[in-house]
């Protein structure tokens, strides 16, 4: 496996800040396969149980706050990490309502303070995890591209349109690319990803882990806005463009430090309610009713990616039709909650998706 990616990442030294979230740990997981030295930068894990806890890593987690400058230049110091991919975050648009103030604090400072170590360390790149929410959200159907505007009616998805725009201007400012190599070493990117979904996710408030767990107990779940439209995809989908953006820039091309959209293909948008359908063929204990009693904050009830620009570029490509998708992450589940079993499928997960790539002949398979 550490051939994947032009063996860039083989004794690299990468630091993963949310490691403990549901795709930090599952990065860290590839990572480690791929040969890199991993350090994880989070809070204390924030389920229970933890995706990150199960896998048992030989990694070196580090407890800390992105807002805590002091204690990330300690980190970038005493690791100093080849690469970083910035995670964490306050991820959820509903609780960006309650605690607005935590989410931008932790999102935008957070951003600045690892843009500020990585500044004053030998960092030779940066892949900046934002959100496809980072648009402004006229739900006319079409695919936002990479040049459109910016935005976000929420608190959650504003303070992301305000991280992109924070990394353009350290792009600008401190990581010039005319200025590369001659007044710094460091290349920055952001990658906007839709609504992933995958085995070892017990997120708040996410859909398919509280679909997995009411299943797992028999329960019948109450699903609210079963028309929303969302990009949804397998979490190896995103987090191959995200490896394959940090292979260009720790390969010293210049042309990929710059915003990329990674999702679905158009028809793999599926609203809510057709994603639960489409679970309750791989798992009968699935169960559901509508419920429009919620009193909900606003949320969007269509979102679209074009992600032309890294199929083009970087000749990046899904892997897994949404078939494919959701029968895995249920898989993982069903297994997880066996009694017989208490299994996990997240190393057989990975393999598969490897080889299903590699016959497709996607181009990060490629030595």
């Amino acid at each position: 496996m550490q051939e994947l990616f032009s063996g860039v990442y083989k004794d690299k030294t990468v630091l993963v800040t949310g490691h403990t979230g549901f795709k930090g740990s599952w990065l860290c997981f590839w990572l480690e396969k791929l040969g890199a030295k991993v350090v994880g930068y989070s809070l204390d894990v924030p389920t229970e149980p933890n995706h990150l806890e199960l896998l048992g890593l030989n990694i070196v987690s580090l407890k800390g706050d992105i807002r805590d400058l002091e204690s990330l230049y300690e980190v970038f110091e005493e690791y100093e990490p080849d690469i970083v991919f910035h995670l964490a975050a306050q991820a959820l648009v509903r609780q960006s309502y309650k605690s607005p103030i935590e989410t931008y604090e932790t999102n935008i400072l957070g951003t600045l303070k690892v843009f500020e170590a990585a500044k004053a360390s030998n960092t030779k790149a940066i892949v900046n995890i934002t959100s496809d929410k980072a648009y402004e959200n006229t739900e006319s159907g079409y695919g936002y591209t990479e040049e459109d505007r910016l935005g976000g009616y929420d608190p959650y998805s504003s303070s992301k349109a305000c991280v992109e725009i924070l990394t353009a201007s350290y792009r600008n400012s401190y990581f010039n690319l005319e200025e590369y190599q001659n007044t710094h070493n460091t290349l920055v990117a952001s990658c906007r990803a839709g609504n992933v979904v995958g085995g070892g996710d017990w997120g708040y408030e996410r859909l398919v882990p509280d679909i997995m767990l009411f299943a797992s107990q028999n329960k019948k779940l109450s699903i609210r806005s079963p028309d929303s439209v969302r990009p949804w995809q397998h979490v190896l989908e995103p987090l191959s463009g995200y490896l394959q953006v940090g292979e260009k820039l720790l390969e010293e091309k210049v042309e990929f430090a710059q915003a990329w959209n990674f999702g679905p293909e158009e028809k793999e948008s599926l609203s809510v309610e057709n994603v639960v359908k489409m679970l309750q063929e791989y798992w009968r204990n699935i169960d559901y009713k509508i419920d429009s009693s919620f009193d909900m904050p606003h949320e969007a009830k269509l979102l679209r990616l074009n992600c032309s620009k890294a199929y083009t570029l970087l000749k990046w490509r899904s892997v897994w039709d949404s078939e494919t998708t959701f029968k895995k992450t249920v898989e993982w589940y069903k297994s997880f909650y066996d009694e017989k079993t208490k299994g996990i499928c997240t190393e057989d997960d990975l393999k598969t998706y490897i080889v299903d790539a590699k016959k497709k002949g996607i181009e990060w398979t490629k030595s």
